[in-house]
């Protein structure tokens, strides 16, 4: 196996929100987390209601990593974005 075209897996990270101003705090969160932590991935803002839904998410804002919600209804702080997305 050749490790050199190994390439490092890419998180796919979604802020789940209709775009009231909590929303965007935690998407300009996340990038900052992103950003600093230099860590793979793609960030996506969900702001269709019922894709929104789909995720079992009913407050908002929320983040999924992966498919999977792990914040919801509130704003995480910097820190705790930044350790949800280094240690998946």
């Amino acid at each position: 196996m050749d490790l050199q075209n190994l390439k490092p897996a890419e998180i796919e990270i979604k802020v789940l929100g209709p775009g009231c101003p909590k929303c965007k705090t935690l998407e300009k969160a996340t990038l900052q987390a992103v950003a600093e932590t230099g860590v793979k991935a793609t960030v996506t803002k969900v702001d269709d209601i019922v894709e929104i839904m789909n995720y079992g998410v009913m407050t908002t804002p929320a983040l999924a990593i992966n498919g999977k919600v792990v914040v919801k209804g509130r704003v995480p702080s910097l820190d705790e974005i930044k350790s949800l997305i280094t240690n998946k």
